[in-house]
């Protein structure tokens, strides 16, 4: 989970002030960090200047020290008679002179000496975009209708839009906390326009740079702005209307399976308190007098709580923020997560998370991955887990200043003159890389420098900087690659309630399956995914999933593909393949960890693989009493294999009928003894179904993608172009599975103890010209089925 809050970066400068020269300004002291880097004149530029408090005394001749000879001596002799501001600009003037100089003359050789292969360059804009869905015509037309509405009240009553539903004055701590136990504390509510003195939405569009993290832990979704606005004109996608003087604004996000609208106000949280909360003394600082304090201190963008514009008077930042937060209730809510599922929230998108470890073939990620970020159909983000400082004592340490628990955008990758870069930015909007390629580092000679054009860079501390590819790989541990999908796909889906087996039990494939029917040749992205679950996670179970999932062709057994890995903090997993048409089976496996008071609640899921390990290999013995262990040991994967459950359970079941119930095991070429409860006359809680009737879950759903989650598990079917109509008769228990045997469908209650459920769905991308289907299934847990597929061989 990615989340540094902004006040780590406080810190950090704090404690790296012994490293940085100062000099005297009309009697402040001014931190200037000295940043280094040859121009064509072998001078030294100087950057960063910060004023950090009074100082008794002038420390100018400091400064001295940093001039080359690479200036004359009169210039150094009027250097040390004039101010140090006033040095920093004639330095600065003078070395951007230069640099301009030699890069008009270097674009005057570039058509006979071509060094670039830029990998950033314009492209149409159907390449990359919000995902297409039935619901996305839908939900522009509805976000633009319900702006216009309401402008048009507020225009007639002679108001401003206030959003009822998010209030952030008059509802401040459901808007800010949720269920959070209260850790932000923001002074004021103001609208834009008293923010700032002429607000606009966009000032010449939205760019990476306009980006600067607030108070809450979202880096991941900052960068996730960050690294879309890199895109020319994706942001704007999903900004859908506004009316800036009535102060009312409409996004559209995708969630889960489709389309979301978000409406909101203007109103936004500010640092900065009113004049009649200040302290005496803080009043007597602006002369006690109110506008002066208003215009000074309350009339700019740093006044903003959250995340702002690098552009005073630019507004998306903030206001997309507190959309998304609307989206999950509270703002508080946004703390902690992954650049990469915020970039899906935005676009519909799908993101896989690279380990940089796990890379096989550098060269083959960057000319398949890196350098496809100018076709515009995917996205990238990179952070490293946060560095344990037990050992150093050091709670800011970083690696070559990046932050550990931190997500950085990835906005370019360019080969240029025989190296590859990437360029990459901190939402913090400052605290870069140090390293080799640095702002000012020493890399940066006279022949390089010219390659700032190409990879659209400037020196400064403002949070974008340059790695070159090896130390990219070597210093981020995980990529975050966002998929976009043009008109051009399809997607369809399928959500199903899933109860697992409780602990103690094995992690096994056989809880639930999906099926996918596929009527042409096409590439896809299947995508197994949990419900996004933070607007209500406090109460949304006591458990945290991983799952995974292996992909078959129907009636054969070796698999087609299977997913990416998992982990436990992790929204879902995918598989990218192209497959010829036909039927296709997808198993699934859960892995849970009960999040309990108890110091041995997250042990039962140790406890369980070290009992499965225990019985897989006392299975060897020609007496073990498989009936006694069935909960310990794996369903087989060959058993599985190019079968769904509904088909499994019924062979299975059928299977059973023909074993005699008094039948032993004394051989071990014998098959395993039937369980006596072999009728199905009562099923086990464990693998119960999710549904209170206890039915099979057996569902097909269109393509393209359309909301459909069955609640009680009564059969659906429907074909891409048909009438979508879903058969849902509670009195003709028929309808759930015509065929199967009375005893796999009979079920017994369970008890009123609260069980782990997680609702998974499969959404499966494919050419618009291959619209999948897909169905669910849900194993009933009946220990007697998978029993006689075992002593069956079925």
């Amino acid at each position: 989970m990615i989340g540094a809050p902004r006040s780590f970066r406080y810190i950090h400068e704090r404690q790296k002030v012994e490293n940085r020269r100062f000099v005297s300004y009309r009697g402040i002291c001014v931190q200037i960090r000295i940043v280094l880097f040859e121009d064509y004149t072998g001078a030294y530029l100087m950057r960063q200047r910060k004023l950090v408090g009074p100082l008794p005394m002038a420390l100018d001749s400091q400064v001295h020290p940093f001039l080359d000879e690479g200036f004359s001596e009169r210039q150094k002799s009027i250097f040390g008679n004039v101010s140090a501001q006033r040095r920093y600009k004639i330095i600065s003037k003078m070395a951007n002179k230069k640099q301009k100089k030699a890069r008009r003359a270097q674009q005057d050789t570039a058509s006979d000496t071509p060094l670039s292969s830029q990998a950033s360059f314009p492209q149409e804009d159907k390449l990359g975009g919000l995902l297409v869905t039935n619901e996305l015509e839908k939900a522009l037309e509805e976000c633009q209708k319900n702006v216009a509405r309401i402008s048009r009240d507020c225009r007639q009553k002679n108001r401003k839009f206030r959003d009822i539903e998010f209030d952030l004055e008059t509802d401040f701590q459901r808007c800010l906390h949720g269920l959070s136990q209260p850790c932000y504390s923001p002074s004021d509510v103001q609208r834009v326009t008293q923010i700032f003195d002429m607000p606009s939405f966009f000032i010449d569009g939205a760019d990476s740079n306009d980006i600067a993290q607030g108070a809450i832990g979202d880096c991941w979704f900052v960068s996730a702005l960050a690294t879309m606005a890199s895109a020319k004109g994706l942001v704007e996608k999903f900004c859908v209307a506004r009316d800036e003087q009535v102060g009312v604004y409409g996004f559209i996000f995708f969630r889960d399976t489709a389309w979301v609208v978000v409406i909101i106000d203007d109103l936004l949280f500010t640092s900065i308190p009113k004049f009649e909360e200040l302290r005496i003394e803080e009043r007597a600082l602006y002369h006690d007098d109110k506008d002066t304090y208003n215009q000074s201190a309350r009339k700019h963008g740093n006044s903003l709580y959250f995340a702002r514009s690098g552009t005073n008077g630019e507004t998306w930042v903030p206001l997309i923020e507190k959309a998304y937060a609307k989206l999950h209730g509270n703002y508080a809510a946004l703390h902690g997560g992954f650049t990469g599922e915020a970039i899906e929230d935005l676009t519909g998108g799908v993101t896989s998370f690279i380990h940089t470890k796990d890379i096989l073939d550098p060269d083959n990620f960057w000319n398949h991955e890196l350098l496809l970020i100018a076709k515009r159909d995917r996205l990238f983000g990179c952070s490293f887990k946060t560095l344990n400082f037990l050992r150093s004592g050091d709670a800011s340490v970083t690696v070559n200043g990046l932050v550990g628990g931190h997500a950085y955008s990835v906005l370019k990758a360019v080969e240029y003159n025989g190296k590859r870069f990437v360029v990459l930015r901190n939402p913090w909007g400052q605290s870069e890389w140090t390293g080799p390629w640095s702002d000012g580092s020493k890399q940066w000679s006279r022949e390089w420098l010219s390659a700032l054009d190409v990879l659209d860079h400037e020196f400064g501390n403002d949070g974008q900087f340059v790695m070159e590819y090896k130390d990219f790989l070597a210093n981020w541990e995980q990529i975050d690659r966002t998929l976009l999908f043009d008109s051009s796909w399809a997607m369809s889906s399928q959500w199903l309630k899933v109860t697992p087996r409780s602990y103690p039990s094995a992690w096994s494939f056989g809880d639930v399956s999906f099926t996918i029917s596929l009527p042409a040749a096409s590439p896809i992205v299947i995508v197994l995914s949990k419900l996004d679950d933070r607007y209500f996670k406090p109460i949304s179970g006591s458990s945290t999933w991983s799952f995974d999932f292996i992909v078959y062709r129907k009636g054969e057994i070796e698999p087609v593909t299977s997913s990416t890995g998992s982990s436990f903090s992790r929204r879902s997993v995918n598989a990218e393949i192209s497959l010829e048409a036909g039927d296709y089976v997808v198993h699934v496996r859960l892995d849970y960890e009960p999040l309990g008071p108890s110091p041995n609640t997250s042990s039962e899921r140790t406890r369980s693989r070290i009992q499965t390990e225990k019985a897989k290999s006392e299975s060897i013995a020609s007496n073990f009493n498989k009936e006694v262990n069935a909960e310990y040991l794996p369903i087989p994967l060959e058993v599985l294999a190019g079968q769904d459950l509904s088909e499994l359970e019924t062979k299975a079941a059928a299977a059973t009928k023909v074993l005699s119930p008094d039948q032993t095991v004394t051989k071990a070429s014998s098959p395993a003894q039937a369980n006596e409860k072999e009728k199905g006359e009562e099923h086990s809680d464990s693998g119960s179904s999710a549904n209170d009737d206890g039915k099979e879950h057996v569902v097909k759903t269109p393509s393209p993608s359309k909301d459909n989650r069955e609640e009680d598990g009564w059969e659906s079917e429907s074909n891409a172009g048909g009438d979508g109509k879903v058969k849902n008769d509670e009195k003709d228990p028929a309808n759930i599975s015509k065929g199967w045997p009375v005893d796999v469908l009979t079920y017994e209650d369970d008890d009123d103890e609260e069980e782990e459920v997680i609702f998974l769905g499969l959404r499966v991308y494919s050419k618009k010209n291959a619209p999948a289907v897909v169905g669910g299934q849900l194993r009933h847990g009946a220990a007697t089925s998978f029993a006689g597929l075992a002593l069956t061989g079925l």
